[in-house]
């Protein structure tokens, strides 16, 4: 049977008390469930960590009922949105003090979704590299921009 993200996302909103609504959106890597809220910060929470676990649980429900199905990327009133815009922003300005300083600069850890976001911005840059780097005593990783030579 394929899955449908939309109402297993949908379900467990409900399950979790939430009253809500999800529109999905087919991207080119996944998919995207957008909830409309009035309680988004309470879905968002403190720095995207509830979203992110709500996504992460979404992702499960969805790769048990079919291995096959897209990545689903969940986003709460555009929270996604507004925090990849944010961290675009802060890598390129971190690339600018690289390319005029010349020096390696670290950015604060991230989890691994951020750190691709940080990735991806970068990746065709031709003076700089990104490297994650492990973070002791966390489960995060910071990632490093360097001049490339």
């Amino acid at each position: 049977m394929a899955a449908d993200p939309k109402s297993t996302l949908q379900k467990l909103l409900d399950l979790l008390g939430f009253n809500a609504t999800v529109d999905e959106h087919h991207l080119e890597d996944g998919v995207l469930l957008d909830v409309k809220t009035e309680e988004s910060g309470r879905l968002i929470g403190r720095q995207g960590q509830t979203l992110g676990d709500l996504q992460y649980i979404t992702n499960r429900l969805i790769f048990q009922q079919d291995a096959s199905a897209p990545k689903i990327m969940v986003d709460v009133s555009g929270y996604r949105a507004q925090a990849r815009d944010a961290l675009v922003k802060k890598a390129q300005e971190a690339a600018e003090k690289v390319r005029r300083w010349g020096d390696v600069v670290e950015l604060e850890p991230l989890n691994a979704f951020d750190r691709r976001i940080i990735h991806q911005a970068l990746k065709d840059d031709p003076g700089i590299e990104t490297h994650s780097v492990e973070v002791e005593g966390t489960d995060k990783k910071a990632i490093l921009l360097r001049p490339k030579h």
